[in-house]
């Protein structure tokens, strides 16, 4: 064990940071070409295609823009949670009780309220479903020390099951002949549509602005950071850690509650059980690349849309399976969450010298 040491860093300089994470998405992009050839595709043209079936056409651009608005969103709600050190895998109930609480605003009050009235209603629905689906791991965690991780993963599955029992059953609709599924919304339920893509674009810019202000300039955003760098600096500084903990999952989950609004509202029409589609999963990721940064979120997002995009492109055009876009995904991941290691620490080869050793 002489031969190999790790030893802490101190801080890396911004640019060099920035350029060891740029060599991993390098690095991951020629990994993936490697195994695209061993698969026996062409790396150069699927490449060229994903670009091309995300941003080749305006109509592909409004597609992208559509699946990065909810990305967007709900990785600004794992940001807020994941600043604390609190680690809320269970975006994805939280976006589909989200949902829920904006079709049951959508199917229940009365279809001639104004449409930004019964909108607006609609997005505080989603946010409170949201957030008290959020609270539930949040109290236990911060009164009993339950393991959150857990406990977030677990509700996913409950929402799920949940959303599926209305739809199969006291919600599925009497006009649908037997089949399974829930009303359409009315007209004003619908988000409308600025610029060829639905509206939910703005929503997403002001909540990522919204979000960069509570981290960046708010005392309860610093309490935030500071819970998560040291619990012990936050007791010693007196602050309310239960307190901390509650209100920050209340936020990550009503933000990601208002992206299952979106989807219902301006996606699907109505409420189903696979509403989430996996956006909360993926805004882990996103939310992880971009060092919990709501700025360069945005572009981590749309870069992450525009390969779900091209991987639905080239499974059409191409016959390609959409998991090739997985495989870049996955390796862009796994190199960049190793250069967070070397950013870290520092490895050393050979037996520490006598200096190292005073």
């Amino acid at each position: 064990m002489d031969f190999i040491r790790i030893t802490k860093r101190d801080d890396l300089p911004r640019n060099r940071e920035i350029i060891i994470t740029i060599l991993a998405v390098v690095l991951s992009i020629v990994l993936a070409g490697i195994i695209l050839i061993i698969f026996g595709l062409n790396p150069f043209n699927i490449f060229k295609e994903i670009i091309a079936g995300s941003v080749g056409t305006s109509l592909r651009i409004r597609q992208t823009l559509v699946k990065a608005i909810p990305l967007v969103i709900a990785s600004m709600g794992i940001i807020v949670a994941f600043k604390m050190k609190f680690w809320n895998i269970g975006a994805e109930g939280q976006i589909t009780m989200g949902a829920l609480g904006a079709s049951w605003v959508a199917l229940n009050l009365s279809d001639s309220l104004p449409q930004p009235v019964m909108l607006l209603l609609m997005i505080i629905a989603a946010a409170v479903c949201g957030g008290i689906w959020a609270f539930i791991p949040a109290i236990f965690k911060a009164k009993m020390g339950t393991n959150e991780t857990i406990f977030t993963l677990m509700m996913n599955y409950v929402a799920i099951k949940f959303v599926t029992y209305l739809q199969y059953g006291p919600w599925m609709d009497p006009a649908a002949n037997g089949f399974p599924r829930i009303a359409k919304f009315s007209e004003n339920a619908i988000l409308p549509s600025l610029g060829g893509v639905h509206i939910g674009w703005i929503l997403a810019i002001i909540l990522t602005a919204f979000v960069y202000v509570f981290i960046r300039h708010t005392k309860t955003g610093y309490e935030v950071a500071v819970v998560g760098e040291s619990l012990e600096t936050a007791r010693y500084a007196g602050m309310n850690i239960s307190k901390v903990i509650i209100i920050s999952m209340l936020i990550s989950g009503g933000l990601c509650g208002i992206v299952g609004m979106v989807q219902a509202s301006a996606i699907e029409k109505t409420l189903v059980a696979g509403i989430a589609n996996n956006y909360g999963f993926t805004a882990i990721i996103t939310a992880w690349l971009a060092k919990l940064n709501p700025i360069s979120t945005l572009v981590v997002c749309v870069v992450f849309a525009m390969l779900i995009q091209g991987g639905e492109y080239i499974q059409i055009a191409l016959g390609v399976p959409s998991s090739v876009s997985d495989i870049v995904q996955g390796l862009v991941l796994f190199f960049v969450l190793g250069s967070e290691f070397f950013m870290r620490y520092r490895v050393h080869l050979g037996k520490p010298s006598e200096k190292e050793v005073a």
